[in-house]
């Protein structure tokens, strides 16, 4: 394909004419300071910079996107920082999930609206990667992702801690009496030492991978710690690259094939990845115009062993452990001619191009196939008659023992009532329970909080028990552990077959068949149906209202049923005038 020239830029339709609305353009750029010889015949490189003051993954992005910006000036083209949606995971409430979304269209909107000709997009905190990525992905110009990158290891009283995986471990610990007060605030203290997302295999570093093995990153950006020296240089590397994936009109069309999304789904079952990894790589397909299902994703799973020793799956190592060891190209090389080697990527090479020379530092972090740390890939996609389109569960993650399992329901209709039985010491029930919440999927969360994540009762936990199977139509987050079962669909909010369930009716679940069903009669099941009504709507204005009538099941990745690729006619360039 012929490289452009100047008067093929895309920003060219703001600047170039000579006519009254061009002269308002250039005059409003030139009030900024700028002079011609600083936009006039250059690509414009928009970054989108989710940096916040409440985004403790992203707090280094104030300086990153100057990093950034030096490098589109190295190249030869002129940056713009467009400030986008920060969506902290640890601060927004109810959950980041509701936001998204609204992300991914202001990230479309942000694109399409400005006089841009390619996008640097800076994310890394669970939801700004997949929303980031579905809105650039719709927008269709050329643009390529620099993560936030995984913070340093966590260290209490010289024992190594993952964010989130000892959180959850420890507060077992604390409930179950065998940790203090004092030294729970030390773990406070050292469990999160720098900026930087999540350095377990939790929902960042899995998505920031997936963006990697996808083709939408600089080979290895995904595996930088944060606090690295490497860090800056590679946002400036980024800066330079976009400029020439414009004049090359390097759009995600050309890189976003199914072969690509094969290649995503493998490296993400051979992490370890994140339960939450699945809505995402879906919804992200399903706007790159790829058909993927959990049909997929679970074909995928019985084929690819974990061999990344990473916490919560692995045992012992961290991010900053999986750099060292080579990272992500080091873990695709591993997995050779399992992977499409033929993909195109941004840097302008192939996958198999750029994984040529690559070499594995490490081979307990980054194991071969030959001794992964589980003989499957990370997920399993359940389905029966509680989950008639699918759920999920991490089986590597949990017990091996309640990978098929029977037991009495538990069922709580909201998180209130379920916290306050589950720190009742006196509750007489029995470890081969099967806790269930509903109404906490995307409708009637509302935006499918980590709520399924489900601790263990405080009675329970004083006996010695440390795991039982927990299902729920939320998600849980990726750095948990434990025999949770996430993401039912349809969900209870809507009359899906978990609305139906009662206390005491059996649950079986197998891992090995993919099953998770009821125990309950088709005609009982028929007459609970008819007896159920519907809830009240959670929200009647607002985003909220927008976001209850229009979002869809976990199954089809939660987008907005209006955004999904193949919806309506393409969007056309803006009119000026």
């Amino acid at each position: 394909m012929p490289r452009k020239d100047a008067r093929d830029l895309r920003s060219a339709r703001w600047f170039a004419p000579d006519d009254l609305r061009s002269f308002g353009h250039r005059s409003r750029v030139l009030q900024m300071g700028y002079g011609y010889e600083d936009w006039l015949g250059k690509p414009v490189i928009a970054i989108l910079n989710t940096w916040s003051d409440m985004n403790q993954c992203h707090v280094h992005f104030r300086e990153r996107v100057e990093d950034v910006k030096r490098g589109v000036l190295q190249a030869g083209g002129f940056p713009v920082e467009l400030p986008a949606l920060s969506l902290s995971e640890s601060a927004v409430k109810p959950t980041t999930m509701l936001y998204r979304n609204m992300l991914a269209m202001e990230t479309e909107e942000q694109i399409r609206s400005h006089p841009v000709d390619g996008v640097v997009l800076m994310g890394g905190c669970d939801k700004t990667t997949p929303g980031l990525v579905m809105g650039a992905v719709s927008a269709g110009l050329p643009m390529i992702f620099f993560p936030a990158g995984p913070m340093l290891r966590g260290n209490w009283r010289g024992r190594t801690l993952g964010s989130g995986s000892d959180a959850w471990k420890h507060w077992d610990d604390r409930r179950a009496g065998t940790v203090t007060e004092a030294q729970w605030q030390e773990m406070e203290k050292g469990i999160a030492r720098s900026h930087g997302h999540c350095m377990t295999m939790g929902t960042a570093s899995t998505m920031t991978a997936i963006a990697e093995a996808l083709g939408l990153c600089l080979p290895g950006a995904s595996s930088i710690p944060a606090p690295d020296a490497n860090h800056p240089r590679m946002a400036a590397a980024c800066g330079r690259r976009i400029v020439d994936m414009v004049w090359d009109d390097l759009v995600p069309g050309r890189i976003l094939t199914a072969k690509a999304f094969d290649n995503a789904n493998t490296v993400a079952m051979a992490l370890g990845c994140s339960t939450n990894a699945i809505i995402h790589l879906i919804a992200m397909a399903h706007r790159a115009g790829v058909a993927l299902s959990l049909d997929d994703l679970d074909r995928k799973s019985r084929t690819t062993p974990v061999i990344a020793n990473i916490r919560p799956v692995g045992d012992v190592y961290l991010m900053e452990d999986f750099f060292y060891a080579g990272g992500l190209p080091a873990l695709m090389k591993q997995l050779g001619d399992r992977l499409n080697l033929d993909c195109p990527t941004v840097n302008g090479g192939t996958l198999g191009e750029n994984l040529a020379d690559v070499e594995i530092f490490d081979e307990d972090v980054i194991r071969p196939l030959s001794n992964p740390v589980y003989s499957e890939g990370s997920l399993a996609v359940l389905k029966g008659n509680l989950a008639p389109d699918g759920a999920v569960i991490k089986p590597a993650a949990c017990d091996p023992r309640f990978h098929v399992h029977e037991g009495p329901a538990y069922v709580f209709d909201g998180y209130p009532a379920l916290k306050e039985k589950l720190d009742d010491i006196d509750w007489d029930i029995p470890p081969d329970a099967v806790l269930v919440l509903r109404n906490a999927g995307p409708k009637g969360g509302p935006g499918m909080p980590e709520w399924g994540m489900i601790p263990m009762p405080k009675a329970l936990l004083r006996k010695g028990h440390r795991d039982m199977v927990r299902l729920s139509d939320a998600r849980m987050s990726g750095t948990s552990y434990g025999a949770c079962v996430l993401h039912v669909a349809p969900e209870a909010f809507v009359g899906g077959p978990l609305a139906l369930l009662r206390n005491g009716d059996r649950v079986r679940l197998s891992v090995p068949e993919r099953r998770l069903d009821m125990l309950v009669g088709d005609d009982e099941l028929a007459a609970r149906r008819a007896a159920w009504t519907p809830p009240a709507p959670r929200y009647e204005r607002g985003y909220g209202w927008m976001f209850t009538r229009h979002i869809l099941q976990a199954d089809r990745g939660c987008d907005f049923d209006f955004l999904e690729t193949g919806f309506g006619a393409p969007v056309d360039e803006p009119a000026i005038y």
